[in-house]
């Protein structure tokens, strides 16, 4: 009871954390994997409101916005609550696709997919299901709530005097990614990626992913994966001189509340010009 009651609590305590990246533009706030669903709406609105607390220049959203089957899409209109503009890719469970197998086996063919794709091989074998409908539907419902979501696309803005690029990769596991031919014009370029995924032939300052939730339960093999660098579990590393973090996220898809063991919930905010809190309870 005490260590279900300790993750409960890990699972509603979001960590701030900053990356100081040199040459990034300021103020970038980015999250991933809400899974929105009644149990967690009031928990996403605190975690809203301590993003508008960190003024963003940007937010992005790395994808999963959704929980499970018959999901209500109008508790997407959260996001108007963000003061900044908002972009955002979508995940696997926007498209209802996933990894084969449930339980034990599941785990495992994750697992295994997460070491292959991180060593660039072909692991589409490893997926199931694919619901265009739903997920054209989340992209509507998202936009008419001040999110711009990038299938395949890039956007350029500028921030303060500084020109950015926001490359979003559409889906992997639903095999939609097909990454856009993207301008050299000298802008500092962020790709939005769900499963965490690089290219050689990506010209990317920064990628960022999520869908792992940091294992969630971040024990055993998962450590020793993440330990051993062989796979991209969370966090920052740098593989073939291109940068990526993976967030650990903000929600979970498989219980109905916020479980989480050694892998906490965060909002990622890029050369903050605000001083965050550190953290909500």
């Amino acid at each position: 009871m005490a260590w279900t009651g300790y993750m409960a609590w890990e699972g509603e305590s979001c960590q701030i954390t900053t990356l100081s990246i040199d040459e990034a533009p300021g103020n970038i706030v980015y999250i991933a994997d809400p899974h929105l669903r009644p149990e967690n709406l009031e928990y996403v609105k605190e975690m809203i409101g301590e993003i508008n607390r960190l003024k963003p220049s940007v937010v992005l959203i790395g994808g999963d916005f959704v929980y499970g089957e018959d999901d209500d899409l109008s508790l997407q209109q959260v996001w108007r609550r963000i003061d900044a503009p908002v972009y955002a890719i979508l995940g696997n469970h926007d498209y209802k696709a996933g990894i084969k197998g449930s339980g034990v086996v599941g785990r495992i063919s994750w697992m295994a997919e997460i070491y292959m794709r991180g060593h660039g091989q072909d692991t589409g074998f490893l997926y199931s299901g694919c619901d265009r409908d739903l997920a054209d539907s989340i992209e509507d419902v998202l936009e008419s709530n001040n999110v711009s979501v990038l299938r395949n696309e890039y956007v350029e803005c500028t921030i303060g005097e500084m020109d950015l690029i926001i490359v979003g990769l559409d889906d992997l596991w639903a095999g939609m990614a097909e990454p856009p031919v993207v301008p050299d014009t000298g802008a500092y370029t962020i790709y939005l990626v769900h499963e965490p995924m690089r290219s050689m032939a990506w010209d990317a300052d920064l990628v960022l992913a999520g869908h792992t939730h940091g294992g969630q339960f971040n024990v055993g093999g998962l450590q020793i994966l993440q330990l051993a660098g062989l796979a991209d579990i969370s966090g920052y590393s740098v593989k073939s001189d291109i940068p990526m973090y993976v967030t650990r996220g903000i929600g979970t898809s498989n219980l109905d509340s916020n479980y989480r063991y050694c892998a906490s919930p965060e909002i990622v905010v890029i050369n903050p010009e605000h001083t965050p809190s550190g953290g909500m309870n």
